[in-house]
């Protein structure tokens, strides 16, 4: 196997100019036919199998990834998405006819056009580093933008690889790689953009809006959250276990938008616990030290902070809790806590921690939730269909999965994305390309309707008044009191209650000489 490309920082000078060249590729307008977007897609997906190896062993070294877990959710992840983004490109890029527009302005072919926003800066993180940085790379692509890649220096021989098939497969003055950590950032942010995508924490999201704000540049924000679940008194423990288990054990717990605690109705918590302890020891028979499918923590500084969340933690162990700072290894840890102040669930673990809370009711679970995290990333209700619904209309989160954990995250054509302090914006499936593209309403006057116009022209008058009412005006269905009127009454207010008056008459008179020529 070819060795891995070194990760070296670019050099910060160098910047500035690497962003005008891609800027000024974009204003040529090199990116906007299809069919350069399309080319510049197929050659990203056979550079990412033509590296396939090379993918495998730097997920592996970055993050302990088995293979099959790196092919999951990130390698197989990109290049389907590719396949999808070119087979659908077409249709996506294709002008809209706007709903909901009257017959006179028809006349004036009211369309949508999609226009690419410009260039995009994209901003990866380090915990699938594949997946998270190039998944919105190729809505970029897809939408007509130009963009720079800034991958996280977090996974360093991840981001070195995607600079080699970037610089291999993509046009250079269109599409380029930034590696570095705050001050190459730093350098980037200092440049003009016409749209950020940045995934990571919210302490970093929160400055690079701030930065974004001084230039008004549209910013996508992809971020963590204190992500509840809820097992209620009539889940199936077992089924709960098993799901949330594997939420917190693949890529050892550092998913943003698995479940950072989990709210236990105490009915259940003792079932719920044990199950846990049967599908730790079936998904990791010798232990999950010893298994080539569970990861490891991806350096010493966030295995000390997760460390640190455990010995600072007033709750018990029942499951797991063996470390090894050495080895950067974690064991799948269930702690139950009695206190949603405590440390386990104060913060976003971002590892295999997996912190019980008891309460009393479904009730109580929903009353932590919004106030622990109003606006979590993702939320997992384990329940009765009633159960589910009233959860799902109780609470807020960018997006749900029932009976699971983050199932709704893994559909890739599904849009993904946080609300509120998790996030802003979405992006997957068609939504990637949408992310990066300006919706541009056209309209087009013909010269033969100009008659019709005289009434927007001065002088004012208020014959010109009335006529514009009449063309334009809508007729409300509600009265002053905000009750819907009947259709009878509505239709008199539409066309005046004098004509219905008319048109009632005419039709009993009507009748009365049907019914009189047949005496």
């Amino acid at each position: 196997m070819a060795a891995l490309p070194p990760f070296e920082h670019t050099p910060i000078e160098g910047i500035a100019d690497t962003v005008k060249t891609i800027r000024t590729s974009f204003l040529s307008h090199k990116t906007r036919p299809l069919e350069f977007r399309l080319v510049q897609l197929r050659k990203l997906y056979w550079g990412l199998k033509d590296n396939e190896a090379l993918v495998m062993e730097a997920c592996k070294r970055d993050l302990g990834k088995s293979s099959f877990e790196t092919y999951l959710t990130e390698l197989s992840w990109c290049m389907n998405d590719i396949v999808f983004m070119s087979n659908n490109l077409a249709r996506f890029a294709k002008d809209e006819a706007p709903e909901d527009i009257a017959f006179t302005n028809k006349l004036f072919g009211p369309r949508i056009v999609k226009d690419p926003l410009g260039t995009a800066l994209i901003i990866g993180a380090y915990n699938f580093p594949i997946q998270l940085s190039l998944g919105p790379f190729i809505g970029a692509i897809a939408a007509g933008c130009t963009a720079v890649l800034k991958p996280s220096e977090g996974s360093p021989y991840a981001a070195a690889v995607m600079q080699k098939i970037i610089a291999e497969s993509l046009d250079p003055s269109c599409y380029t790689c930034v590696q570095g950590a705050v001050p190459e950032t730093s350098a980037l942010l200092d440049q003009k953009w016409d749209k950020i995508f940045y995934t990571g924490s919210v302490g970093v999201g929160t400055i690079i809006a701030k930065k974004a704000a001084e230039t008004l540049t549209p910013v996508v924000l992809e971020l963590g959250g204190r992500n509840p679940a809820i097992i209620t008194k009539n889940a199936d423990p077992r089924l709960a276990a098993r799901r949330l288990l594997w939420a917190k054990t693949l890529n050892a717990g550092q998913v943003c938008v698995s479940q950072n605690f989990t709210m236990v109705d105490k009915e259940m918590l003792q079932p719920f616990i044990k199950e846990m302890k049967n599908a730790l020891q079936e998904f990791y028979p010798q232990g999950a030290r010893k298994s080539p499918d569970y990861g490891r923590i991806v350096n010493l500084r966030q295995f000390q902070r997760l460390k640190k969340m455990v010995d600072d933690s007033n709750g018990k162990i029942v499951v797991g809790g063996t470390m090894d700072e050495a080895d950067l290894f974690i064991e799948p840890t269930v702690v139950l806590v009695e206190s949603t102040d405590d440390s386990m669930i104060r913060d976003e673990s971002f590892g295999p921690l997996l912190p019980i809370l008891a309460v009393e009711n479904l009730d109580e679970a929903i009353k932590i939730a919004n106030e622990v995290h109003d606006t979590p990333l993702g939320l997992y209700p384990f329940g009765t269909k009633a159960e589910m619904e009233k959860v799902l209309a109780q609470t807020r989160s960018g997006g749900a999965s029932l009976n699971d954990g983050y199932f709704h995250a893994s559909i890739p054509t599904l849009p993904f994305g946080g609300v509120g302090s998790s996030g802003s914006g979405a992006y997957r499936g068609k939504a990637s390309f949408e992310v990066f593209t300006h919706r541009r309403s056209v309209t087009k006057t013909p010269a033969w309707i100009e008659g019709m116009l005289d009434v927007r022209y001065p002088p004012y008058t208020l014959k010109k008044q009335k006529k514009f009412a009449g063309m334009n005006e809508l007729k409300p269905n509600f009265d002053r009191e905000g009750r819907t009127i009947g259709w009878v009454a509505w239709l008199a207010g539409l066309i005046g209650m004098k004509s219905v008056a008319a048109v009632i008459v005419a039709a009993g008179i009507r009748l009365y000489l049907q019914r009189r020529s047949k005496l």
